[in-house]
């Protein structure tokens, strides 16, 4: 086209070839202008000014829009040395309407940017900053060393001349050192970045930003060798990756991640501070109004350390399975020793049985069972053979037995008490109840009830998002941002198979017991019924396995998933705790598990609607308080009562004939007293909940659930030792230990590393480095102290009431 058009003006005259020159620069200029366009008409161009200029000086000039200036540079770039180069410009004229525009060229880049330089915060409010400072981006050279050359072009569109002041300087310290801490000053519209290089040997750095100002609000983000760099507020978080930050910030940088072996740490200070949970600033009533951003600046230190090796990671996963399988190991030794022991009782006691054995001459009289009651198990089983030789009874039955007990019958079919309703009421409503008067129903219906519960806890997941880690001991593997915190809950899956393998023994012990007719197992001690002791087990590997999942990105969207087995676990003890005294009456799996899933789903709800939400509080509060009055009444009248339209007489007619035509007492003194303290606890913790409104709901139920259990369980040790019963010593050795180590455990819960009740920038505050092998942290600890107590808590359970195995029914008490 020119040269059709240079053609068709030759043939008119000489002039033509200089118009067309003229015609040229003035399209290369509107070339180098931004998005504004060329404002000039065709025939007017600018005039255009040319300076060498240098570093370190600082050139004070006049722009206009018929003025151009630019100003170029030269400089020596160096493959193994790289030297930062940054442009700053400062105006005093404050009008934006006509800015400045600052265009730079370099070797395979461009930057451009305008001063007075608008920034946008929330709801599009715009903040002018009148001094701009930015680092250029340093490509790569094949060379050993060249000189480059780059040009700041300077123009704007206002007739009237805009002053400024241009300077350009090199950056001391633009590379960063190991372990060498660099301090400068960051504004949002003068942000910083460094370049970090790989040495040698070191395939894993941590980089830590710190800050002794909490505001203003700033963004580290680690980007790889490229150009341009992401370095303001309204781009930082379009590559690599990125943390907002009040004071610290932590990102592990992996070597594999970056082709090039080295990468940029870019400080970006925010132009507002909501990110970081700061107060939210007036909102402008025009949205086109102009906002002073006020002093801004902030000092920040950046240090460039390595991180752990394989070493560590393998001391580390080796330290977590050292720790649990040790207590196989303690297991299996206690095991032997009880075995050791049993089998000398066993020596003892076989001179006697072999002359019992001659001097009866009726094998129907089961003397060989009569004289084991006080053996143990594994007593018992030495002597099966004996007692099949004197018995007459033929193994078919036993086989038959055990089909029968296989058969599927439910409990609801038909009344599995002999006795008629009538006689039920009477039995359950003594004053004195005893564990015979409720482990009357048939052994095989509440062994299918209680296995329900094993069966249906298998069915729970969870969900994940926004992450929130310890970043200063955040070690990550692979696609795993914190490895650690997924390793340390191993514990939980491995202390959970080993309570499942403890359960499995003593149920085929005593199933074993069951087919010989042994009376001790028959009407001795607390009935066995393991259903509950499964699903505890299983619960106890569930919640490592949804802890570890959770913590693959912890956040407060997924927060009550982690939590749900906790309320879980929680939950089964106590409904284990009052298995133990009432098996007839003890709620069904399908029951219990409904009342779980209830409180899960008010879980979500307090977490997406909780937060300062009246009429959430109210609802919740009421409902709590209803279903602690309804679950006493069912505990006192050990469910001897109906909820019909007649309930509201009956209850009159209670407190007329008990309070007000005579005062007597109640009939059931521990009872009442339990169910007295546990609606003063759960109407206190009612009370908080409405009136401070904690912020961590899922917590607070939790809270709820952990305040009932420790309350049922101190009640029932009280009462087992007020009955004359007596703990043993492995028992007793269980809840010493187990206290201790929650003791320590909840201190750890406690320090809070992490919490998703905040911005992550404030997160990140409570962030600590690794305190054991230099791997995991105090939430890691955690994990390994709760996972030891709960297991601790299941073998307290499972081994408190052995001391009554040798006990007929009809003397333990019920309470």
């Amino acid at each position: 086209m020119l040269r059709s058009y240079w053609k068709s003006r030759h043939k008119r005259g000489p002039g033509a070839y200089a118009l067309l020159l003229r015609l040229s620069a003035y399209l290369c200029l509107c070339a180098c202008a931004t998005r504004r366009g060329c404002a000039e008409e065709l025939g007017d161009p600018k005039t255009v000014v040319h300076k060498d200029a240098d570093f370190e000086v600082t050139y004070n000039d006049t722009v206009t829009s018929d003025i151009q200036t630019i100003y170029t540079f030269n400089h020596t770039v160096s493959r193994n040395k790289t030297e930062g180069v940054r442009v700053s410009v400062n105006v005093q004229s404050e009008q934006v309407e006509n800015p400045i525009l600052i265009v730079v060229r370099q070797k395979q880049a461009v930057l451009s940017f305008q001063v007075p330089l608008i920034l946008r915060g929330l709801y599009q409010r715009k903040y002018p900053y009148a001094h701009v400072g930015r680092t250029l981006c340093q490509p790569q050279t094949r060379a050993l060393s060249e000189t480059q050359f780059f040009f700041v072009d300077v123009s704007t569109l206002s007739s009237q001349g805009v002053h400024y002041q241009l300077r350009v300087s090199r950056v001391d310290s633009f590379t960063l050192q190991t372990d060498k801490k660099f301090s400068f000053v960051a504004t949002p519209s003068q942000p910083q970045y460094f370049k970090y290089v790989f040495p040698d040997g070191v395939d894993s750095v941590i980089v830590k930003v710190n800050s002794q100002m909490n505001f203003p609000c700033s963004v580290m983000s680690i980007q790889d060798i490229l150009c341009p760099v992401y370095d303001l507020d309204n781009n930082v978080a379009f590559i690599g990756m990125y943390q907002t930050m009040t004071t610290t910030a932590a990102i592990t940088v992996q070597r594999k991640d970056f082709p090039s072996n080295s990468f940029y740490v870019v400080i970006v200070v925010k132009t507002e501070d909501e990110a970081c949970g700061g107060p939210l600033r007036f909102y402008p009533l025009r949205p086109d109004e102009l906002i002073d951003a006020g002093n801004r600046s902030k000092v920040l230190d950046v240090v460039v350390s390595p991180a752990i090796n394989s070493e560590v990671y393998v001391m580390g996963m080796l330290f977590c399975l050292g720790i649990f399988l040790s207590f196989y190991v303690l297991t299996f030794l206690v095991a032997c020793i009880e075995n050791k022991r049993l089998v000398e009782e066993f020596t003892l006691s076989c001179p006697k049985i072999t002359l019992w054995a001659k001097k009866i001459g009726n094998p129907q009289s089961g003397f060989c069972i009569r004289s084991l009651q006080g053996c143990t198990l594994c007593a018992v089983l030495l002597h099966v053979s004996l007692c099949l030789l004197i018995s007459e009874r033929p193994l078919d039955s036993v086989g038959r037995c055990r089909q029968e007990s296989l058969s599927s019958v439910e409990e609801d079919d038909y009344d599995t008490l002999a006795d008629i309703d009538s006689d039920k009421n009477i039995v359950r409503t003594k004053k004195f109840l005893c564990v015979s008067d409720l482990a009357r129903k048939d052994k095989r219906i509440l062994s299918k009830k209680y296995q329900i519960y094993f069966c249906v806890l298998l069915t729970l997941r969870r969900n994940q998002d926004i992450c929130y880690y310890n970043f200063l001991c955040a070690h990550p593997l692979g696609a795993l941002s914190a490895f650690n915190n997924i390793l340390s809950n191993l514990g939980y899956v491995m202390l959970g198979l080993l309570f499942l393998l403890i359960v499995l023994q003593r149920d085929i012990m005593h199933n074993r017991a069951l087919l010989r007719n042994d009376l001790a197992a028959l009407e001795c001690g607390i009935p066995k019924h393991f259903g509950l002791y499964y699903a505890m087990g299983t619960a106890l590997m569930m919640e490592g396995l949804l802890s570890a999942c959770y913590h693959v990105c912890p956040n407060y969207t997924n927060f009550q998933f982690d939590t749900s087995f906790m309320y879980m676990i929680a939950g089964l003890c106590m409904l284990k705790l009052y298995q133990k005294r009432h098996p007839d009456i003890n709620a069904s799996a399908y029951t219990a598990y409904a009342c779980l899933a209830a409180v899960i789903f008010f879980s979500v709800l307090g977490v997406v609607f909780g937060k300062d939400n009246t009429a959430f509080w109210i609802v919740f509060s009421i409902i709590h308080i209803l279903a602690t009055l309804l679950l006493s009444i069912q505990l006192y009248y050990m469910g001897r009562w109906r909820l019909d339209s007649g309930i509201l007489r009956r209850m009159l007619y209670v407190i007329y004939t008990d309070c007000i035509r005579q005062c007597s007492g109640p009939m059931y003194i521990d009872r009442m007293v339990l169910l007295v303290m546990g609606n003063i606890v759960n109407w206190s913790l009612a009370a908080y909940g409405l009136i401070e409104r904690p912020n961590d709901f899922a917590s607070y139920l939790l809270a709820i659930a952990i305040c009932n259990l420790l309350l049922y369980f101190a009640f029932y040790i009280i009462m087992k030792l007020r009955s004359n019963e007596r703990i043993q010593f492995l028992a007793l050795v269980c809840i010493l230990f187990t206290a201790v180590v929650w003791g320590f455990a909840l201190f750890f819960f406690f320090q809070g590393l992490s919490t998703w009740q905040k911005t992550p920038a404030e997160s990140r505050e409570h962030n600590r480095d690794c305190i054991l092998l230099s791997f995991f942290d105090d939430h890691d600890i955690w994990h390994f102290l709760s996972s030891i107590a709960m297991f601790g808590s299941f073998l307290v359970l499972l081994t408190m009431d052995d001391d009554l195995d040798t006990v007929q029914r009809d003397k333990i008490y019920v309470f």
